[in-house]
């Protein structure tokens, strides 16, 4: 599997989760009632935290890794098999990459520092109430809150996230969509002042999660049909996609 896929050194790991829907299998290990992202609502399945390489500049991705969310089995929450998987792929797949991309579940402080352990760099959108710092002095206040001047809605602003490190500072981008609602993307990379730059990289995650439900249709290649299910274990074949 590894030698099919197309590495570069500017690789991103993209971290995300599904919920394969079982409403009539009640009785099969890993089935429980969960928030569905694609459904909008609570239903019955198995959930699975998945992560994709993905090539950017052909825009192809594989499923490297994933791990069934189980947490009355082995203790673990989707947080703590995302970092799982993220230490997997440096040191275990010797994967080469160098940007992680995940959705607003997973922009935690522990995710963020094991990504910045690796000396990686992380882009997530985080939600409205999210309380931010931009000195110690003004407090904290809601990301929606914050005032942006004319020079820092192009190129992003400092801010500090309430809970994490001290020191710890993060470039907040503030980004309106079409449909006339506002994302706000934290990244560690500092250096990062390019608004468009930092949408492009984000609406890279959102055409790869895009495709790959299509994939997972019913004449698509992803299903799970296990009667019993070995926690993590290969039950999914890999799939590889592109534009």
């Amino acid at each position: 599997m590894k030698n099919d896929i197309e590495f570069d050194p500017d690789g991103y790991l993209i971290f995300d989760d599904t919920v394969v829907a079982k409403p009539y299998a009640k009785a099969i290990q890993s089935v429980r009632r969960q928030w569905s992202g694609s459904e909008k609502r609570v239903i019955t399945g198995i959930g699975i935290v998945t992560c994709r390489y993905v090539n950017p500049k052909t825009q192809a991705y594989w499923i490297i890794d994933y791990r069934i969310y189980d947490i009355d089995r082995d203790g673990k929450t989707k947080l703590q098999h995302l970092v799982d998987m993220l230490r997997n792929a440096p040191f275990v797949k010797r994967l080469a990459f160098r940007t992680v991309l995940m959705d607003t579940w997973y922009a935690s402080m522990k995710v963020m520092k094991a990504i910045e352990a690796l000396s990686k760099v992380s882009y997530a959108p985080v939600k409205r109430s999210r309380l931010v710092s931009t000195s110690v002095a003004s407090g904290y206040q809601r990301v929606e809150a914050l005032t942006w001047t004319a020079s820092e809605v192009p190129t992003g602003k400092l801010v500090h996230i309430r809970k994490f490190p001290k020191d710890h500072q993060v470039k907040v981008f503030r980004i309106a969509s079409a449909s006339g609602r506002t994302a706000y993307i934290v990244t560690n990379d500092l250096s990062q002042c390019d608004v468009e730059a930092t949408h492009e990289t984000c609406r890279l995650r959102w055409k790869i999660e895009q495709l790959h439900r299509e994939l997972k249709q019913p004449q698509g290649s992803v299903s799970v049909s296990v009667a019993s299910i070995v926690p993590n274990a290969i039950i999914l074949p890999i799939v590889s996609g592109s534009r």
